[in-house]
C-alpha cells in the first residue's frame, strides 16, 4: 500500500532535470515531507551496473528492443529495491526519469511503437505509476548545446546520436504529454533557470498541499 507520492522528472539531454530535482527536494522538505531522490537506470547496485552497459559508447551495436529491455529490467530492480519500500514508508520519491523516458526514446524515437514499450513496462512496474510527472520542454538545440558547453559532463551514448533522434525524443514527450494531462505538467525549459525553478516550486506546492 502507497502512503507516500512519487514525483518523475522528464527531458531530452540538456533539460535541466539536475537543477530541477533540487527545487522539488527543497520545496518538498520545505513543506515537512520526508524525500528521497534517485535517478533512473540505476539508484542502486544492480540498476547502475545496467546503466553503464545500456550508456556505454562503446556499445552502439545495441539492438533497440535489446535497448528497451534492459532499461525495463533496471526500472524492476530500482523499483522494488528502492521506490516501493520509500514510497510504503510515506515519503515523496522524486526520480530522474522513469517510465515516460522509455515512451519517448524507445517506443517513439526508436520507433518500437508507444504502445509496444508501456505494455513491457507495465509488465515491469505493475500499477506503480508516477503522482506526477514534470516535462521540461526543451530544443535538442538548445540542450544538446548546455552538453556541448558543460565540459564536466560525462559523454554518453544517447549524446552521440543524430539531431533527428532528439527531435523525435521531443515528439515522443509531447505525446506522453497529451495521453496523460492529468499527471505530467510541461515546464518551459528554456526560460532562466529561476523562472523554471519558480514554476516548478508552484506546481509542487499546490499538488502536495491539494493532496487528499
Amino acid at each position: 500500500m502507497k502512503t507516500g507520492y512519487f514525483i518523475t522528472v522528464e527531458g531530452g539531454e540538456g533539460a535541466g532535470k539536475t537543477s530541477a530535482i533540487e527545487a522539488i527536494v527543497s520545496t518538498v522538505e520545505e513543506l515537512g515531507y520526508e524525500t528521497i531522490s534517485t535517478r533512473e537506470p540505476g539508484g542502486i547496485p544492480i540498476a547502475e551496473q545496467i546503466r553503464a552497459v545500456v550508456l556505454d559508447t562503446k556499445n552502439t551495436a545495441m539492438d533497440k528492443r535489446t535497448e528497451a529491455l534492459l532499461y525495463a529490467a533496471a526500472r524492476r530492480q530500482h523499483l522494488t529495491e528502492k521506490v516501493i519500500p520509500a514510497l510504503q514508508s510515506g515519503k515523496v520519491v522524486v526520480c530522474d526519469r522513469f517510465i515516460d523516458s522509455s515512451l519517448a526514446y524507445q517506443g517513439h524515437a526508436r520507433g518500437l511503437g508507444v504502445d509496444e514499450v508501456l505494455a513491457v513496462n507495465r509488465f515491469a512496474i505493475g500499477d506503480w505509476m508516477p503522482d506526477l510527472t514534470l516535462f521540461l520542454d526543451v530544443s535538442p538545440e538548445v540542450g544538446l548545446g548546455r552538453i556541448r558547453a558543460d565540459w564536466s559532463r560525462e559523454v554518453n551514448r544517447l549524446d552521440l546520436e543524430e539531431m533527428r533522434f532528439h527531435e523525435l525524443v521531443r515528439e515522443g514527450y509531447r505525446e506522453v504529454l497529451r495521453r496523460y494531462p492529468e499527471r505530467v505538467r510541461r515546464i518551459d525549459a528554456e526560460q532562466t533557470p529561476d523562472k523554471v525553478a519558480e514554476q516548478i516550486r508552484q506546481i509542487v506546492n499546490q499538488t502536495l498541499r491539494n493532496r487528499v
